[in-house]
Formats: structure tokens, sequence, C-alpha cells
């Protein structure tokens, strides 16, 4: 709802929710109608793209019902539990002749336009390794129970603990990935529980991985590592080593991230060498995190003036618009379709732990 603002063109015609006391306050909030049900959304006449932002158990539900129902979708990730299940949905659409198409949205960012313009100059040269965090820190020792949002609603911690980490973040690097690097070929992972109690309320739950590293194959060659955590110090970072330098993204959840461009044999920046030799001097490390190379520019305003406050500087409803934009032209969003369904597949091989896995052609 904040960064709707960023997209006059998009019309929100209602919303709807399983739980009758939070839609009512969330209606009433943002001053937005409220359907009925679940069926009235999907008989009104108005409504070209559903918006499925439920839980991830209710991803295929929801989906299935609005496809069925002629409805063009746009899903919070992933978009189902089973590869077969996305599969299905996605075969779905394109007999009806729909668009399915996936979050997340920071793959349509500022900071990915810049970070694919480096890469398409030859900055770097051939890309050969990536490392991808996306490390949230440690959620579960802060002050959870007490967060809301701007309308008032709890933070879903204890269901975030159940459906995993993984699930829930590992998209926002893959969508990155597969939009800078092609298709994934190969995915060996391993994912963990490595810290069961949560605190009060979670003792009995079955919870998922809150922790997963995985590398990644492209068919182009590269290879990328990929971890998702909640208990190691947030890192949310990428960088890009090529055959003539390096490209690192501090935050991959920052529509304007600074970027800083390091060219092998280059000068090195005054400040970091003065680091160098004070570390040197000292004989310790400082505690102190300078990011390799230069910091690149960005070549036009930004494209989103309303964003959410840190640490999720998204522009969550761009994806939408980006979705809205290409059926008006008769065209194919790239994060929809096949393309959805393969971010779907890495993220369930990453959060399963699968070992040797090859997604589906694409």
């Amino acid at each position: 709802m904040t960064t709707l603002a960023n997209h006059p063109e998009l019309r929100l015609t209602g919303v709807w929710d399983r739980d009758a006391e939070r839609l009512d306050a969330f209606a009433r909030y943002w001053k937005v109608s409220p359907y009925a049900s679940l069926d009235a959304v999907l008989a009104d006449p108005a409504v070209s793209i559903v918006v499925n932002l439920t839980t991830p158990e209710s991803h295929y539900t929801v989906n299935f019902r609005a496809l069925s129902a002629g409805k063009h979708v746009y899903c919070e990730k992933p978009l189902a539990m089973t590869v077969e299940q996305a599969s299905e949905l996605v075969d779905l659409a394109r007999a009806k002749g729909l668009v399915l198409a996936g979050a997340p949205a920071n793959g349509l960012s500022d900071a990915q336009a810049l970070c694919a313009r480096l890469l398409a100059d030859g900055a770097i040269g051939t890309p050969r390794l990536v490392y991808a965090e996306m490390e949230d820190g440690p959620v579960f020792k802060a002050n959870w129970r007490a967060w809301r949002s701007r309308s008032g609603a709890r933070w879903p911690g204890v269901h975030e603990f159940e459906v995993g980490c993984t699930l829930e973040h590992a998209g926002y690097a893959a969508s990155w990935l597969v939009s800078l690097f092609g298709p994934v070929a190969e995915v060996s992972a391993v994912s963990a529980l490595t810290f069961p109690d949560k605190g009060p309320g979670t003792e009995t739950l079955a919870l998922g991985p809150d922790f997963s590293v995985g590398c990644l194959t492209f068919r182009s060659g590269l290879t990328a590592r990929v971890t998702c955590g909640l208990a190691a110090p947030r890192d949310r970072s990428l960088t890009i080593i090529g055959e003539k330098g390096m490209i690192t993204v501090r935050d991959l959840w920052d529509n304007r991230s600074p970027i800083h461009l390091e060219i092998f044999g280059a000068k090195r920046p005054l400040l970091h060498r003065g680091l160098d030799w004070l570390e040197w001097k000292l004989g310790r490390k400082l505690p102190l995190r300078l990011y390799p190379g230069t910091k690149m520019r960005y070549p036009t305003a930004p494209s989103a003036s309303a964003l959410p406050a840190f640490p999720s500087q998204i522009d969550f409803v761009r994806g939408i618009a980006v979705q809205a934009q290409a059926l008006k032209g008769g065209e194919t969003p790239f994060f929809s379709g096949a393309t959805a369904r393969h971010l779907t597949e890495v993220v369930l091989a990453l959060n399963g732990g699968w070992r040797d896995y090859r997604p589906l052609d694409l």
C-alpha cells in the first residue's frame, strides 16, 4: 500500500482477507473497499489482476481459483509449495491465455538495472563467481511480538518461523541472479533448523529451516553461492567477480543500493589504502567495513518516490505495474510463467536442501 502511490496507472478495486477483523482494520485504515468473499473478488469484472499476498501454503489454491476464473495473477513468492503445483499453475495460465507473474519486485529495482548495465558494458569482463547473502540477523531474539505495520497489523513471526527463512527470503537473491545470468542448471544445497527454540509459543511447533546454503550452477557457466539465515548478522549483499574486476551491491532490499566497482590492478581509493596502512601499523583488524572499488553513480532520477522504511526499501508494487504494462502492450513480463516457476524451483531446492537438483527445462 505504501508503494502503490508510485503507480497511479493502477487502481485498487478492493481487498479481501479470510480474517474478518483483520480485513476490517486494513480497509478502514487505508480507506479501501472490502469484498465479502473471494468469490466476490473473482466475480467482479473490474478486477483484471488478482494480487495474491496470502501465506505460502495458500498460494496454490488462490492462484488456481483466480486463474480458473479468468483473472491474471500476481503472486507473492513462491508460486506454490511443490514444483508439480507450480507447473500446473503455469500450464493453466498458458491454456487460458493469462499472465501468472511472481514476486519479488526487487529484481526490477533501479539497483538491478544499474548492475545489469555495468555487466552489459563489460565493466568486469565475463562474470565467473557470485556470492549472494540473505542473512536477516537474529530476528527471533528481537522484540518481534511488538512489531506492527502502518495499519497496526502484527508481524506474523510464528508463521514465518514455521515456513522458514529460505522460502521467505531466498527469492530476493534468486530474482537478481536469474535476471542477470539466466537459468540455473543445477542446485546443490544444505538446509537446517539450527535454533529450534524461537521463544515462547514456538516450543511445540514444527519450525522450518532457519539456515540454508546452496551452490547454483548456471547454464552460462557461472557459479553462485546463496546463503539464507535468521542468526548471522544482517547482510543482504551481492558480490559478482569477473575476469577483470568485481561489482558489489550493498543491499538487495534497497531500490537504489550503493554499488561499487573494483577493477583488478587499478589504484585503490585513498581511504582504502589508508585503512590498510593503519591496520598494518596497529597490527589488528579494525571494526570497519569498506566496500572495494569506486561507488557508482545512478544515471537517472529515482523511479520510486514512496518506499517503505529501512530495511525493506523495495517498490513492492513495481512487479504488478510491469505486469499491467505488459498486458496493455500484449507482451509477457520477465518474472512470469516458466521464469516464475523456475525461481520457485530454485527456492524450494534451497529450502529443502536438495542435492544435485536439475530444474525443469527453461
